[in-house]
């Protein structure tokens, strides 16, 4: 019983929109309604604010970090934290708040990895750096970071459940990218930091 309500709370935890509620609180426009209409951080900073694109990527990060948190202090075992951790991203791609309609789940995966293992989330995370300091697409990074992070975590923790939750997750992640795998090989995807209409492609968040 513990187990499935720490999943359940995962999920609901997960499914808090911070790109909503910061752009809410800030007096922004609700990002659903400009750009790829996504509830990230990329989307967030065409706003224009920087503040509150930082503050939604560290909400979004910190809701999967924090599931698997409280899942280690109630001392569950390494794959019931895995499925927590599972279960918060699932919750931003499918926020029962926002009817099911949510975000890619870079920054969430990000947490969740950086909290099963500090190794595992540092490597994925300066894989993504690395591919956005050279590219400027946050799309790809994202890609290329999900690619990376079974191997990472192969090589870190075995194979094991969470092997298998970090696997869903990768795959749930490039799925979440269709569009942006469609645009990057058009040429047609948007760099980080360039403005473009409402109808712009999508960016990962």
């Amino acid at each position: 019983m513990t187990e499935l309500l720490c999943a359940l709370g995962g999920y609901l935890a997960g499914s808090i929109p911070f790109a909503v509620l910061v752009s809410r609180v800030m007096a922004l426009p609700d990002p659903r309604t400009y750009g790829s209409k996504n509830i990230g951080a990329t989307n967030v900073l065409r706003s224009g604010n920087r503040v509150a694109a930082l503050l939604t990527m560290l909400g979004d990060a910190a809701k999967g970090g924090v599931a698997v948190l409280v899942a280690r202090v109630l001392e569950l075992p390494i794959e019931m934290q895995a499925l927590v951790g599972f279960a918060a991203f699932l919750g931003h791609l499918f926020p029962v708040w926002l009817r099911f309609k949510g975000g890619k789940g870079v920054a969430t995966a990000a947490g969740v990895l950086l909290a099963l293992d500090w190794r595992l989330g540092l490597a994925v995370l300066a894989v993504w750096l690395l591919t956005v300091a050279v590219s400027r697409y946050s799309s790809l990074a994202a890609l290329v970071a999900a690619l990376f992070a079974p191997f990472a975590c192969w090589h870190i923790l075995g194979s094991g459940p969470v092997l298998w939750a970090v696997i869903a997750m990768s795959v749930l992640l490039a799925a979440r990218h269709r569009a942006n795998i469609r645009k990057l090989a058009r040429g047609e995807e948007s760099r980080i930091g360039q403005k473009k209409n409402d109808n712009a492609g999508n960016m990962a968040s």
